[in-house]
């Protein structure tokens, strides 16, 4: 008999290694991608081609491999994602050789899809997770993504030799790198993954007693505000992280600095996800969302009052991850909370793409209130989305309480 804590076990372990590898190869591809899409294109004008090209493939790949997970299983959607991504930076040399920006495109578009990938991994820790264990199990899965986010985009050197050495353009070798990963975490999702937990959690769901099965699987309300809160947040760090470099530079910064401050904003994403995660499970997954809004407030304060000091600059973006962390992490457990395994990977999909659109949205649209208020008006600006959030949060407050009050 498959005993579910040694498959939920492994299924962790499995999912902690695909992010490794895919945190590596996409990071090494997205971070040389900017300086590639310079070259191929011909102006610097559409260096950011890279990452709008990867965020637009990760929302348009975020409900089909949510579908195919719901047909399949996690292990083949998650596969079928890695070996997209494969092919994806296969295509981008192709479209280095040939010089072909447009290609180059939809190369990116296709290694976005990794992010997809990435995305459902985290949903995929609490398949088989018990409820009091959903964000710390999360958590771990999310943490994993900060070693390939540091590590990554350090190969690109070891990149670029390879793919000088094999003939091939330059900055075209760190899609090797990418090829690798990719194929290695879709043989790690499809031979570790087994059995698959989304369809053993269907199966222990379908033979528990009734009265189990009739646990709050269905709050649509609690699902949709945590699906808001990850889009909010997620809008709200994208915006603001996007133009702080530009911000740096323009005011004489260093290009040490702003590597540092963008160093530290991702280790304030990433390092502390574990923390958030026991938090939530200990203190309640709202409480942590508010948490997480504080964070963000006091982030967005500071980059603001302090728009002219690079300390203060420094200081906000690592609130800034922070309070992204501790609203990601503690809202994907309360997405994963409020549906069952059968209805589950549906929620989560929508999830996703509002995450990714979310975060181009707040992107492309910063650069816009950018040149018309400045970096202390954007700062400013994106209080808004706080505070939408925080109010979204109050609201799903009240109303459990009435709900409570009325049983």
């Amino acid at each position: 008999m498959t005993d579910p804590v040694l498959v939920h076990r492994r299924t962790r372990g499995v999912l902690v290694a695909g992010q490794v590898l895919s945190g590596l190869g996409m990071g090494s591809t997205l971070s040389a991608g900017a300086l590639l899409a310079t070259l191929v294109s011909g102006s610097e004008a559409f260096s950011g081609a890279a990452t709008t090209g990867s965020t637009v493939g990760a929302a348009l790949a975020a409900v089909p491999l949510a579908a195919l997970a719901q047909r399949l299983g996690r292990s083949s959607a998650l596969a079928a994602g890695a070996l997209t991504a494969a092919a994806g930076a296969f295509l981008g040399i192709v479209a280095a050789v040939l010089v072909v920006f447009p290609l180059l495109v939809l190369a990116f578009a296709m290694i976005g899809v990794g992010t997809a990938v990435n995305l459902q991994s985290r949903f995929a820790a609490t398949d088989l997770a018990p409820p009091a264990r959903r964000g710390r199990d999360l958590s771990i899965v999310v943490w994993a993504t900060t070693i390939g986010a540091v590590v990554g985009p350090n190969t690109i050197g070891l990149g670029n030799r390879l793919g000088l050495a094999a003939g091939l353009p330059e900055l075209a070798g760190p899609f090797l790198l990418t090829i690798a990963a990719q194929a290695l975490a879709a043989v790690i999702y499809l031979v570790g993954l087994r059995p698959d937990p989304l369809l053993l959690a269907r199966r222990l769901e379908a033979a528990a007693p009734a009265a189990a099965v009739a646990r709050v699987d269905a709050d649509r309300t609690t699902a949709r505000v945590g699906i808001a809160v990850i889009g909010l947040s997620h809008a709200t760090m994208a915006s603001v992280m996007a133009m702080t470099p530009v911000h740096l530079t323009h005011h004489g910064a260093t290009l040490e600095i702003v590597g540092l401050t963008i160093s530290l904003h991702v280790a304030g994403m990433y390092a502390l996800s574990p923390l958030w995660g026991v938090l939530s499970d200990r203190l309640g997954r709202i409480l942590v969302i508010g948490l997480g809004q504080a964070m963000l407030l006091a982030a967005l304060l500071c980059t603001s009052i302090g728009a002219e000091s690079e300390a203060a600059v420094v200081v906000g973006l690592i609130l800034l991850g922070l309070g992204w962390s501790a609203s990601t992490v503690s809202g994907s457990a309360l997405v994963a909370g409020a549906t069952s395994p059968e209805h589950r990977t549906r929620i989560q999909g929508r999830s996703d793409l509002v995450m990714s659109a979310s975060g181009g949205l707040g992107g492309a649209l910063a650069g816009v209130v950018l040149a018309l208020l400045g970096y202390a008006g954007l700062s400013l600006t994106a209080i808004a989305l706080v505070a939408v959030a925080s109010a979204l949060l109050l609201t799903r407050v009240r109303a459990g309480r009435v709900r409570s009050v009325g049983a």
